[in-house]
């Protein structure tokens, strides 16, 4: 009992010293302060201040990129319409074709380097979170989407998108009971949830991992005593690759984004449509 004793007086202030010092992440994280226009409709927190920022930066660069169009590109207009490009012959029309996909290559060009612009603000030193992390972007964002298959399905064949859609072509009478509610739910109430989450989910799970790595290492390396020190090695070994891997994560969930809507688009385009 009293070697039990002793062993427990020199374990405890070591676990104390960490659970007064060390605070892990938390939902708060993604509901900062009101910091500009408290008590307006237009107030503004840290992550809606970032998605401004952002906002800017894009046209600004997009507008450097294409203002003074050469024969002979300079560097940042080659940039520019590498990007652009991708887009286009990537996901536009390599799904819809060179006439749809310059129809709708607007849209999808907005769409994909918005949300790639805004995911990568996750890992940016100073801003430390995406501006995808929170629901109501990746909601309008969905709901861009979603409205714009359903225009396209409409503007195609506008008596026959929502039957052809809620009764497919070949299903027996009595199947649809059966194939209707699927179709309703599976078409037009399950893409946008499932557009919602996928980006939503992967931005803050990515930012709490963040946050919990390098918090972690603060502590070892700084608040830490004898052994515990060696620990924010390997937090910080761990913090740095996810942190390149949030960079993959941020590019293909704006490609997936992106790719998904023009998938959406493509099947309200099909002929049997």
């Amino acid at each position: 009992m009293a070697l039990f004793a002793n062993a427990v007086q020199l374990v405890t202030p070591t676990l104390n010293f960490m659970a007064e010092e060390f605070h892990a992440p938390s939902i708060s994280e993604f509901f900062p302060d009101i910091v500009l226009f408290e008590g307006t409709p237009f107030a503004m927190n840290r992550i809606m201040m970032i998605r401004v920022l952002m906002t800017v930066l894009l046209l600004v660069l997009f507008w450097l990129g294409t203002r003074k169009m050469r024969v002979i590109p300079t560097r940042g207009q080659s940039l520019t319409e590498m990007a652009l490009d991708f887009v286009r012959v990537n996901i536009a029309e390599d799904l819809l074709g060179k006439v749809d996909g310059r129809r709708f290559l607007p849209i999808l060009t907005a769409m994909f380097f918005t949300v790639l612009a805004f995911n990568i603000t996750g890992i940016v030193p100073g801003l430390n979170i995406a501006a995808s992390a929170v629901i109501g972007l990746p909601l309008v964002l969905a709901l861009v989407s979603y409205v714009t298959f359903i225009y396209a399905g409409v503007k195609k064949s506008p008596k026959k998108f929502f039957k052809n859609s809620l009764f497919p072509a070949g299903v027996p009478k009595p199947i649809y009971i059966i194939v209707t509610p699927i179709e309703l739910i599976s078409t037009f109430i399950i893409r946008p949830v499932t557009l919602t989450l996928r980006l939503l989910m992967n931005m803050m799970v990515g930012h709490l991992l963040l946050v919990l790595l390098f918090a972690a290492t603060q502590f070892f390396l700084f608040s830490g005593e004898g052994f515990f020190k060696l620990f924010g090695i390997g937090t910080f070994a761990f913090g740095f690759a996810f942190t390149l891997f949030e960079i993959m994560v941020a590019a293909l969930q704006a490609y997936v984004f992106t790719l998904l809507t023009a998938v959406y688009i493509q099947l309200a385009l099909a002929e049997e449509h």
